[in-house]
């Protein structure tokens, strides 16, 4: 798939099989986060991948709106160094989300909320934030990719020259 048609297909999903994703395709995934450009190329982050049970539900917890993130076959929490921003966090994360997309995988980006908590839960050194937190599975049906929401038309969006 080309990256224009993958951008506009691809669709947060919350809903995933049981799947496994394989671990070369893993690993491609989280090579697009590693090639994302950052501000001055400082490459902030780092990314903790989850898979055991117990400790997705413990992430989850950390969450006002991760109830979703046990079900999934993989998480990677993407992770600041001191100093990291945000902005160079989702780059980081729109690559791997688009990567996935390519291979058949949905994903959902989520906010930790109790920064803190994530942190403890995932032993995070300190100084380091938890930026957020991605899941990803094959996605369950049809019907979870999109839930039948049409995008906002582009005409409402964009404004030349001024408002």
């Amino acid at each position: 798939m080309d990256a224009y048609t993958c951008i506009l297909t691809k669709r947060d999903s919350r809903a995933y099989t049981d799947q496994a994703i394989p671990e070369a395709t893993l690993e491609r995934v989280l090579r697009a986060g590693r090639m994302a450009g950052s501000a001055k190329n400082t490459q902030p982050w780092s990314f903790i991948v989850l898979r055991d049970a117990a400790g997705k539900a413990e992430l989850a917890a950390c969450g006002q709106f991760a109830q979703h993130l046990p079900a999934a076959p993989v998480l990677v929490a993407v992770v600041l160094a001191p100093n990291g921003g945000d902005f160079d966090a989702g780059r980081a994360a729109q690559n791997m989300m688009l990567v996935a997309w390519e291979e058949g995988i949905t994903s959902c980006p989520v906010a930790m909320h109790d920064r803190e908590c994530a942190s403890r839960a995932l032993g995070v050194p300190e100084g380091h934030r938890v930026a957020m937190v991605l899941a990803f599975g094959y996605p369950e049906s049809e019907e979870s990719l999109h839930r039948g929401i049409p995008r906002t038309p582009l005409a409402e969006l964009v404004h030349h020259e001024r408002w």
